[in-house]
C-alpha cells in the first residue's frame, strides 16, 4: 500500500507542477483534465501525508518513552502514543478505502424512476410519498430535482414519476435504492383496520452523456399525442407529449411534463440514453453484478430490498439487516442511516476482493 501511495504522491506533485505551466494553462482541455486529476488525488494525498506525520510522531514518542528518566513524563508519552496508534489504524483503513478503484458513474447525476406496483391506489399514494422523500433528501444535500414525466392519479398519488437529480455524487449515494420497496399500513379507505401490503419499484440510473451512448436516429420511433392528467382528461389541445421507442431494445420512454414538444423530446432522450447506458453496463460487468448480488442486491426492480411498516414505526433494509424505528424521519428525507451501511458494506467487500494491505 505504501509503495502505491508514494507513486500516487509523485503523480500528484507532477500534476501540481504542470498546472502552473503557461502552456498547459493556455490549453483549456488539457488544463481541465489535469485539474480534475488533481482534485481526485488531493483527498488521498492529504490523508497519506497526515498518516505519515502520525507515524513519525509515534516514533518520536516511542523514543521519548524509552529514554525519559522522569517516570511521569514517560507514562504520558506512552498514553499519547496509544491514542495516536489507534488513530493511525483508522487512517490506514481510510487510505485503503480511498485506494479502491472508483466507479466513474458515482460522480454522475442520476435518473430516478418510481412506479406504483401491487396495491392499487395505496401503492400510488406511497409512490408519491417516496418521491417526496427523495426530493427532501436531495434538498438536504443541495441537489437539484427536475421532473421529467409524471402520471398522477385521482386519489392524489402517482402511478409513475421520473426525474433527474443533479449534484455532487448523486448516483454514488443513491445507486443502492433500486429495487422493490414494500409498505405495510392501514389504508385510509380500510374500515376494519386491516393492514395492507403494497409495493413500489424504484430504479436509479446514472445519467448518460452523449459520449456514453450513441443512438442512431433510424433506431427511434417517435409518437406524439395530447398530454393528459389524472383520470385521463386532456390538459392541453396540442400534441406536445411524446413517446419514444428504441426499436433494437424495445425500450419505451414517454414525457409530457413540458408544454413544448421539443423540450419533452429532449427529456425523453435523456431518460432513454440513461436506460441504454445502464443496460450496457449490466451486460459488460456480469461478474461485478454477480458480486453485488451477494452484497447489496442486483438493483433489479423485482428484488424486495426494504419494508416500511407503519403500525410498528419500523423500516428494515433486508440486504444488510438494518432496522430503524423512526419512519416519519426517514420519509422526511433522513436517509443517511440507511444508505451509509450499504455503502460501507459495499466498500468492505471491495476491499476483500482487492486485498489491499
Amino acid at each position: 500500500m505504501l509503495e502505491k501511495l508514494r507513486a500516487l504522491e509523485a503523480d500528484y506533485e507532477k500534476v501540481s507542477r504542470q498546472l502552473g505551466d503557461p502552456q498547459v494553462v493556455a490549453s483549456r482541455d488539457r488544463y481541465r483534465e489535469l485539474a480534475k486529476t488533481y482534485s481526485e488525488l488531493r483527498p488521498l494525498i492529504e490523508k497519506f501525508r497526515e498518516y505519515r506525520r502520525a507515524l513519525r510522531e509515534v516514533e518520536d514518542l516511542r523514543e521519548m518513552a524509552g529514554a525519559e528518566a522522569d517516570v511521569e513524563l514517560a507514562e504520558l508519552a506512552k498514553a499519547e502514543m496509544t491514542m495516536l496508534e489507534a488513530r493511525i489504524a483508522e487512517q490506514k483503513e481510510e487510505l485503503r478505502i480511498l485506494l479502491l478503484p472508483r466507479d466513474p458513474n458515482d460522480e454522475k447525476n442520476a435518473i430516478l424512476e418510481i412506479r406504483a406496483g401491487t396495491g392499487g391506489a395505496e401503492a400510488s399514494l406511497f409512490a408519491q410519498e417516496m418521491f417526496r422523500m427523495y426530493g427532501r433528501y436531495a434538498e438536504s444535500h443541495g441537489w437539484r430535482v427536475e421532473i421529467l414525466a409524471a402520471h398522477a392519479t385521482d386519489a392524489g398519488g402517482m402511478k409513475e414519476v421520473s426525474a433527474t437529480i443533479e449534484g455532487k455524487q448523486v448516483y454514488g449515494r443513491l445507486k443502492f435504492e433500486s429495487g422493490v420497496h414494500r409498505v405495510q399500513r392501514v389504508p385510509q379507505t380500510e374500515t376494519q383496520g386491516r393492514v395492507h401490503t403494497s409495493a413500489v419499484t424504484v430504479a436509479v440510473l446514472p445519467e448518460a452523456d452523449h459520449v456514453d451512448v450513441e443512438i442512431q436516429p433510424k433506431d427511434l420511433r417517435w409518437d406524439t399525442y395530447c398530454s393528459s392528467g389524472p383520470g385521463g382528461q386532456s390538459v392541453n389541445t396540442t400534441y406536445s407529449a411524446v413517446r419514444i421507442t428504441h426499436i433494437p431494445t424495445g425500450e419505451v420512454v414517454t414525457c409530457q411534463d413540458e408544454k413544448s414538444q421539443l423540450k419533452n423530446k429532449n427529456k425523453a432522450l435523456k431518460v432513454l440514453r440513461s436506460r441504454l447506458y445502464e443496460r450496457a453496463l449490466r451486460e459488460r460487468h456480469d461478474e461485478v453484478a454477480a458480486t453485488r448480488r451477494a452484497l447489496v442486491g442486483t438493483g433489479d426492480r423485482s428484488e424486495k430490498i426494504r419494508t416500511y411498516n407503519f403500525p410498528q414505526n419500523r423500516i428494515t433494509d433486508h440486504r444488510v439487516g438494518v432496522t430503524l424505528h423512526r419512519l416519519e424521519a426517514v420519509l422526511g428525507g433522513a436517509l443517511d442511516d440507511l444508505l451509509e451501511p450499504l455503502i460501507a458494506f459495499d466498500q468492505a467487500e471491495a476491499l476483500k476482493a482487492q486485498k489491499i494491505a
